[in-house]
């Protein structure tokens, strides 16, 4: 993927309606108690423009560089469905009871069409700014057909983990730095926004206005994974994962 314009937040701090980002620091406080949730965000005219939780929306990824030039090792694919469910979490914020209700996304993964992992993954957007909140997933890792783990689940309210920021809603800031899993010792990606205004192209069409984010954990140094996000549309690159088919 090529980059078209890379900036960074060069002041101390920076801020975007209800979130507060350090410069230098990822944020891990979100001022969630100030939330009206809403899962049905697709029928908002305020909703994020970068994360559609559109139930019956289905996108279908690969590595189809690789795939198209008969040189991958293994053909990778990856389905993200949101679902027509949602879950409820109830979470002591500051001191008081808050039951939130998130949207159910699925997320399917095959390598060489063998099951590789299924996860249900819970999201829910703040009503005011648009901030859309990650608030765990469960998983189910597979081999030759069977499960083997749950390696990365976690639920908000469970074992000290809280709900993560998935993405930000108004202006896309530059420099943002957020975790969006906060888990402790089990799932903490973080996030940096690093470029904005990208034009792209993929099977699926030709997009503009993109951005650009890396995550990273502190769980394990040194990984990094970079994925690209355009309005209207949401995730377009997953690392080598290009979006081919969106089914609405």
């Amino acid at each position: 993927m090529n980059i078209k314009a890379i900036a960074v937040c060069a002041v101390a701090a920076c801020s975007l309606p209800g979130t507060v980002f350090g410069a230098g620091s990822y944020t891990r406080e979100f001022p969630i108690a100030d939330c009206d949730f809403e899962t049905r965000q697709f029928e908002r005219e305020d909703a994020n423009p970068y994360y559609i939780l559109q139930p019956g929306r289905e996108l279908h990824y690969n590595n189809f560089e690789c795939v198209s030039k008969g040189e991958c090792d293994e053909v990778e694919e990856l389905v993200i469905t949101i679902l027509n469910k949602t879950r409820k979490f109830k979470l002591d914020i500051e001191g008081k009871m808050k039951t939130v209700t998130t949207r159910v996304l699925q997320e399917v993964e095959t390598a060489n069409g063998e099951l590789v992992e299924i996860s249900y993954n819970y999201y829910a957007q703040c009503d005011d700014n648009q901030d859309v909140y990650y608030f765990g997933e469960n998983v189910d890792i597979y081999e030759d057909g069977e499960i083997v783990s749950h390696d990365g689940a976690w639920l908000a309210g469970n074992n000290g983990a809280k709900p993560g920021l998935i993405l930000p809603g108004g202006a896309f800031l530059l420099g943002a730095r957020y975790f969006q899993e906060v888990a402790p010792g089990v799932a903490l990606d973080r996030a940096e926004h690093v470029a904005m205004n990208l034009k792209e192209e993929t099977p699926a069409g030709s997009f503009e206005n993109c951005v650009f984010i890396e995550e990273t954990t502190p769980l394990e140094p040194g990984d990094l994974s970079e994925k690209t996000y355009c309005p209207g549309t949401g995730l377009l690159f997953d690392n080598e994962l290009e979006l081919t088919t969106i089914i609405e």
